[in-house]
């Protein structure tokens, strides 16, 4: 299983952790007919084969999403792109899985997402009894949110309930970036008074890459953030460049004929050794 660092878990027992979920945990959620949500990078391929045949292919094998998503929008048109996004994330209705269970335990005040569908919000919030806010990158009350004591979830590409309002382009992320810059300050603060833990990211994701290369060429000699990632996912080498790039620590874990059973089990493991930091703390008033 991971080797959770000693600081990691201090960070999260003190919620001085912010949590980053990716489309990697959403894909673990089924719904009544066993369908499950695709990540970014299956929508898109299966759509490389209905729309595009092997037109773009090389796009998607260079991981350039935004600009395969803009192929896609202009190809079909804004009504069915909005209609495919609501059919593939919203209306299946998928069920919370074990990860979301087991990571809803952490307790982590601030919880980041990419994510436009609402599997995890609906299960933290069913869990709360409604108590956790839910921003998006366009809400003006972010910073208010932040201030506040309440457990918070944002999420930077915006929520499938508004399909018009989501980032899934090039053109919509460069719009965003310049258009609700504020709400990218937001982040980059908490990015350098939280440790982030990337939880079924992946490294290629643009807002991932540029706020993390930007923080590490501005701000110098600050803690790294942990990326978790299936062991193999990156060479040793392209591993060292991201880590040296991006101020990043991978940690991984062994995925056999990718079966990601360890990386649930880790997670319940850092459950558990969160709790008993925190029981810590509160004995010895350490906080």
């Amino acid at each position: 299983m991971i080797r959770w660092p000693e600081k990691l878990i201090t960070d999260l027992a003190r919620r001085k952790a912010t949590l980053v979920l990716g489309s990697g945990i959403s894909r673990n959620s089924t719904n009544a007919n066993g369908r499950y949500p695709k990540t970014w990078s299956e929508f898109l391929y299966e759509q490389r084969i209905k729309v595009f045949g092997r037109e773009y292919t090389q796009i998607l094998k260079r991981y350039d999403y935004l600009t395969a998503c803009e192929m896609l929008k202009k190809e079909i048109g804004p009504d069915n792109f909005r209609n495919l996004l609501i059919d593939e994330y919203l209306t299946p209705g998928y069920a919370p899985n074990e990860y979301h269970h087991t990571i809803f335990k952490l307790d982590s005040r601030i919880v980041l997402t990419p994510n436009f569908d609402k599997i995890y919000e609906s299960y933290a919030n069913s869990q709360a009894s409604g108590s956790i806010r839910v921003k998006n990158h366009y809400d003006d009350d972010v910073a208010d949110a932040i201030r506040r004591e309440d457990r918070l979830i944002l999420k930077f590409h915006g929520t499938i309930d508004s399909p018009d309002k989501m980032i899934f382009t090039r053109r919509e992320y460069a719009e965003a970036r310049t258009k609700f810059a504020n709400f990218y300050k937001i982040v980059e603060a908490l990015a350098l008074t939280h440790t982030f833990i990337f939880i079924g990211c992946g490294v290629h994701d643009p807002d991932t890459r540029l706020l993390m290369e930007d923080i590490f060429f501005r701000y110098e000699n600050i803690q790294p953030h942990v990326f978790i990632l299936p062991k193999g996912a990156l060479k040793p080498r392209e591993k060292s460049v991201v880590e040296n790039s991006m101020n990043l620590s991978v940690l991984e874990y062994k995925c056999p004929n990718n079966d990601h059973s360890e990386l649930l089990l880790s997670i319940k493991d850092l459950v558990s050794k969160v709790e008993i930091k925190r029981e810590d703390l509160a004995s010895t008033r350490n906080w």
